[in-house]
């Protein structure tokens, strides 16, 4: 069934703890975001290759992905970096949803999280810009 939401919308991350924060819904955007800090990528004692982040600020607790993967992210500018991507579950508009997230500096950014096309698509989500849920 398809689910029609706001260019602007309240959303939550139950596996980091983050809980009702604004997220840009953005269908120029192909992939998703989320503002993090302290990204690095290390191993474990066994050699296994993990992520930390630390989500949104300081206030949210420090994360550890075992799945990840580093994708190209090409901005609205035409430049392209490779961006690690997390895979999370996402609360919006009442409902849990699977998402993929590329971790960035969005400290610039009104939003803290942008969500993409990619993730609208897939879950057969429709944008109507007359609505904000803030």
């Amino acid at each position: 069934m398809t689910k029609i939401i706001g260019s602007v919308e309240r959303i939550s991350f139950p596996d980091f703890g983050v809980k009702d924060i604004p997220a840009k819904v953005d269908t120029g955007a192909f992939t998703g975001s989320i503002h993090c800090h302290s990204i690095k990528m290390f191993k474990t004692t066994s050699g296994k290759r993990r992520l930390r982040f630390v989500p949104i600020d300081a206030s949210h607790k420090e994360q550890v992905a075992e799945k990840f993967k580093s994708i190209p992210v090409t901005s609205s500018n035409g430049v392209t970096e490779y961006r690690y991507a997390v895979y999370t579950k996402v609360i919006i508009a009442g409902e849990t949803y699977p998402i993929r997230l590329t971790l960035a500096k969005r400290s610039a950014m009104r939003y803290p999280v942008l969500i993409g096309r990619r993730f609208l698509k897939k879950h057969k989500i429709i944008v109507d810009v007359s609505l904000r849920n803030k």
